[in-house]
């Protein structure tokens, strides 16, 4: 039975990560944060089944910044894969807490490559990185190749991890991979996320617990894909008999705009008539241009995004819809 050390395992990539380890055998070892809730509802389902949790599924406190309680954990589990998912992830935020940002999305990954250089049983490593790293690029789509030019905290923070897993790669001889993730989403998305408030808002609008959505810029565009395809890709890295970095993408980008259309269509409405719009979710700086090239992992893995926005969109609606409904 192979074993994976997790962390964010309660976030949208982690859960659907330790799904589809569970199925293909892992024991998982997760990493949390301790807080005054221990609701974590992405993995209730995986809780309450008594053939799962602390049988083939532990969870384990600690927190980013923490080295001595990871190595210990980690030391104790002995992971053949680890899974390095956790850090600030919310890009509009760094701008509000860029030194949170950088301590844990940054620094976190160093300390973690740390350790595992250390350890006696060499662990495979995958660092979820980001498109922000590209900020601004010249060209369109971008690659495995593509100069890193980050416009945002978040995005400076996760150019120097990934440069970190690059040099632990070609260094220290560690088997370490970047997944050069384009924006993911699901109906776990955090509610925070545009895409999320998004289909959230419409879901309660059509229900009449909601009578407006306010947004910030409507004319942005993303690569957006669906989360359980990317982690089965992430899977797939350290399956490989190489350690690389490789973009996940689709390929294709839509504006806000377009979001609205596939989320409002869902329930027969028209967002014209409720999004509002305010200056203060603008951010700082934007990025432009970001589209991925996933070539290299489709020649490479045998992967290539499947769903797109709208499809995506229409489940997620439906799955807010079921949620406001049961509440």
């Amino acid at each position: 039975m192979p074993t994976a050390l997790i962390t964010g395992i309660t976030g949208q990539d982690g859960s659907y990560l330790t799904e589809l380890l569970l199925s293909k055998g892992y024991e998982v070892h997760g990493l949390v944060r301790r807080t005054s809730s221990t609701v974590r509802r992405r993995l209730e389902s995986l809780f309450q089944d008594k053939t799962i949790y602390e049988r083939k599924l532990f969870l384990h406190y600690a927190e980013l910044d923490d080295t001595t309680t990871i190595r210990r954990i980690a030391t104790a589990c002995e992971p053949d894969e680890v899974y390095h998912l956790a850090g600030q992830s919310h890009v509009g935020l760094s701008f509000e807490i860029p030194e949170t940002t950088c301590q844990f999305t940054a620094m976190g990954t160093l300390k973690l490559l740390e350790i595992l250089r250390d350890l006696p049983k060499q662990s495979k490593l995958l660092h979820i990185s980001s498109s922000e790293i590209f900020g601004r690029p010249e060209t369109s789509p971008q690659n495995e190749n593509t100069p890193f030019r980050p416009v945002t905290p978040y995005g400076i923070a996760k150019n120097f991890a990934t440069q970190m897993v690059t040099l632990y790669r070609e260094s220290f001889g560690l088997f370490a991979c970047n997944a050069i993730c384009y924006n993911h989403e699901s109906p776990r998305r955090g509610e925070s996320f545009v895409t999320r408030k998004i289909t959230l808002g419409a879901a309660a609008i059509s229900l009449g617990q909601q009578n407006e959505l306010i947004l910030g810029s409507l004319d942005t565009r993303r690569d957006w894909g669906y989360a359980p395809e990317y982690v089965e890709a992430m899977w797939r890295m350290l399956q490989h008999d190489r350690a690389d970095d490789y973009v996940l993408a689709t390929g294709q980008t839509n504006s806000i705009e377009d979001l609205l259309d596939a989320a409002f269509h869902v329930v027969d409405l028209d967002w014209r008539e409720y999004v509002k719009q305010d200056d203060r979710y603008r951010r700082p700086a934007e990025v432009s241009q970001l589209a991925g090239d996933a070539s290299k992992a489709e020649s490479e893995l045998g992967w290539k995004a499947k769903s797109l926005l709208p499809q995506i969109a229409e489940q997620m609606v439906h799955s807010d819809l079921e949620r406001l409904k049961a509440n």
